[in-house]
């Protein structure tokens, strides 16, 4: 049967066929009669006279977990493919995730099926690879996945929004398209029949593709992706969501763990802290030794009891849920991909924090959790536990409205509440529409206060422009806390990887640090300080320190706001530290296998005494022309056969970052030696490229230090130079 029509590669040439099947599948009652009708809607396709075939992916991508890149006409052929076009910060392809995991656990390729996902940026901080590899981490992506930073094929085949998910068959024919989330359902119908309807003509190969997770090449680290952190401003102690490895920290403010909760594997477990488990939690909120969690891939409130060392569940029923009004008691109210949590208080009360504010991302609502009964603005009294829409339609928008109910938020990801008149507000950071906003506590009204732009539709007004109110631009901010002592809002602005300073009565906004560059500087002044997508932030020591969560360098960093210095805060247990999840250290590098053709070179000997530092300065040359290896680490490493006594807690390997400013490598002899003579090795890796990148290459070398150790006191002993040209 020929194909109805001219056929391009758009997906509008599936449009006509498949919305009659879904038409018939309305109807039919058994999964027999759902089955039969994509078998015959497969049938019909698969007779057009001309494929509605894919483009080829283009040349160049960037692509993660494979072993080189993928060809749709090479690779796939024989393979059931669903493609997904999705962007990292979209909470809706964040949904999707759970199902293609799903998929990937009932086929594999074996069995005919891969998932490629494509990723379509929406933000310019989006198309950056480094950041899409700290995105397939974070949400523990395992298929092979491409970086279209130009959105290429999205535009090719005219996909119109995130998530899509394109079904090919074995000969990169397009089959069936899906567009939002909520088709579970769809997408194990349309991919098991097409598995079939293949096999059953003997087109699906039982090749396997080329798998190489980019999450096994990284050493583990004390935090992974920390999302959120509060102060218990009682205490001092720091509360960290660690997202990445599904836990929360208490800690001390010099760092050293108190309790570590659940982790390192997502799961849903109430009970004793080491039986309790979370899914990638976000906004915590501590108070009398009680904290809340919003378990955003749980779609939980949960509780954490310190003094009885209990975790249970005080809102959602564990799966995403899409009621938009809400109403029922806690635990029985459905919820979805809540990101933030902040106490507040009912009525006029003094300050008794029985409320607790969500920022319900999933549904794009500020929601309420009565910790006792109480009053929200405009409403009637409410029993304790009930858990219910606050502000938000539910629509996706950027629309303020004195009536909270008409109101339309973005992706709302961070929260923090100013009681004090005149404020008397929840601030929220709301990221898909790049803006900051207000929620009256006296009427629930919603207001802007700095970013985005007027039309309440366009998602797109992001940048990075100091400025006041409309003029400053931000890019998907996800936290904010509130500086009573100064009367300022700091805000995360996440994607320009920056922390900004709002003040409110002015709506001026001005960046406070970062420069936005994503090395990680760990020691800095304001000015030169440097964040990775930072995700939450806190006030602590009565104003004078800005903890922030800086999600994609797996650290807290601590910003003194009167001396306007930044340093990070060092994670560490102690011996009686309550931690069930096994705590990561910085796994240390292995000393390589010297090649046979590597030099040996044997130094002049060298006299010191106890507590004599040496120096080593390495000179090694390259051809001319050459480069060091990006991405592979040339390092150094120092060994003392039959004398590591020598190297007991020194630095004893670090890596070469630019042949053109290499390091001096530090050698202190010990106060109690063994021995009065010993030979230490220095060991040097170089991974480098020839001029053309033609060709790239590793040399070694060794270098030999025979010591002898005295107790006479000796003078300056003059550096060693380790030269040698390769």
């Amino acid at each position: 049967m020929a194909a109805p029509g001219a056929r391009g590669r758009s997906l509008s040439g599936l449009l006509s066929a498949q919305t009659s099947l879904e038409y018939a599948l309305l109807d039919a009652v058994t999964q027999q009669e759902k089955d039969s009708l994509v078998y015959q809607y497969l049938q019909k396709v698969d007779g057009w006279e001309q494929d509605l075939s894919v483009p080829e992916f283009p040349e160049g991508l960037e692509w993660l977990n494979t072993e080189e890149p993928i060809s749709v006409y090479k690779d796939l052929c024989g393979k059931i493919v669903v493609l997904d076009f999705f962007t990292y910060c979209c909470i809706n392809c964040i949904h999707l995730l759970p199902d293609l995991h799903a998929l990937e656990h009932t086929y594999s390729d074996k069995d005919g099926l891969l998932i490629i996902g494509v990723h379509s940026a929406k933000f310019p901080n989006e198309k950056v690879l480094d950041n899409i590899k700290s995105a397939v981490l974070r949400y523990n992506i395992t298929h092979p996945m491409v970086n279209d930073a130009d959105a290429s094929l999205w535009q090719e085949l005219e996909v119109s929004c995130w998530p899509t998910l394109v079904i090919l068959g074995p000969r990169g024919n397009m089959l069936f398209s899906l567009i939002g989330e909520g088709h579970k359902d769809k997408l194990f119908l349309y991919t098991s029949i097409a598995l079939k309807y293949y096999k059953d003509r003997g087109q699906i190969r039982d090749n396997k593709i080329g798998i190489k997770l980019y999450k096994d090449s990284l050493p583990p680290s004390p935090l992974l992706f920390p999302g959120k952190v509060t102060v218990d401003q009682v205490t001092n102690r720091l509360v960290i969501a660690d997202t990445g490895h599904h836990r929360i920290l208490v800690v001390w403010k010099n760092g050293q763990i108190q309790y570590s909760i659940g982790g390192p594997n997502p799961g849903r477990k109430d009970g004793i802290f080491s039986e309790s488990t979370f899914n990638s939690p976000q906004g915590v909120a501590i108070m009398n030794n009680i904290i809340y969690v919003a378990d955003t891939e749980n779609h939980l409130i949960r509780k954490i009891d310190l003094e009885a060392e209990k975790v249970s569940t005080v809102a959602g029923i564990g799966i995403q849920g899409t009621d938009k009004e809400g109403g029922a008691k806690g635990e029985q109210q459905p919820i979805s991909s809540p990101w933030d949590v902040v106490f507040g208080t009912s009525g006029s009360e003094a300050q008794r924090g029985d409320i607790l504010w969500i920022a319900m991302a999933g549904t794009h609502q500020i929601w309420a959790l009565l910790l006792d009964s109480g009053k929200l603005p405009k409403k009637n009294e409410l029993t304790k536990g009930t858990c219910l829409r606050f502000a938000g339609s539910g629509n996706e928008e950027n629309r303020n409205n004195a009536y909270p109910h008409k109101a339309g938020f973005a992706q709302p990801s961070g929260l923090s509440l100013a009681s004090e008149d005149p404020w008397s507000c929840l601030f929220v950071a709301d990221s898909e529409s790049s803006t900051v906003r207000t929620v009256s506590l006296k009427d629930g009204a919603v207001k802007h206060l700095v970013g985005g732009e007027r039309d309440p539709m366009n998602l797109f007004a992001f940048g990075d422009v100091d400025g006041v109110g409309i003029n400053a631009k931000l890019q998907h901010p996800l936290g904010v806390t509130w500086d009573k002592k100064r009367n300022l809002l700091y805000v995360a602005d996440s994607y320009n990887h920056k922390i900004k300073v709002v003040d409110p009565k002015t709506k001026n906004c001005t960046t406070l640090a970062g420069t936005g560059d994503t090395n990680n500087v760990t020691s800095s002044s304001f000015t030169e300080s440097t964040f990775n997508e930072p995700g939450g932030l806190c006030i602590g020591e009565n104003g004078q320190l800005l903890y922030v969560a800086d999600t994609n360098n797996h650290q807290i960093k601590v910003m003194d706001l009167e001396t306007k210095m930044v340093s990070v805060l060092p994670i560490f247990r102690s011996e009686n530290a309550v931690v069930d999840g096994p705590f990561l250290v910085e796994k240390q590098k292995t000393l390589p296998k010297l090649p046979k053709s590597a030099p040996s070179i044997r130094l002049s000997p060298v006299t010191a005494c106890a507590g004599q530092t040496l120096q080593f300065k390495l000179r090694l040359d390259l051809p001319s022309g050459s480069k060091l290896t990006e991405g592979v680490s040339s390092c150094w490493f120092l060994t003392a056969e039959g004398n590591e006594w020598l190297l007991q807690g020194q630095i004893a390997t670090g890596d070469i970052e630019n042949i053109s400013s290499q390091p001096t490598i530090s050698l202190q002899i010990p106060d109690d030696c063994l021995s009065l003579e010993a030979i230490v090795s220095i060991s040097v890796f170089l991974y480098y490229c020839s001029a053309d990148s033609s060709a790239c290459m590793m040399k070694a070398i060794l270098f030999s230090q025979p010591l002898q150790i005295t107790d006479t006191q000796q003078g300056c002993i003059a550096p060693v130079e380790l030269r040698y040209v390769f």
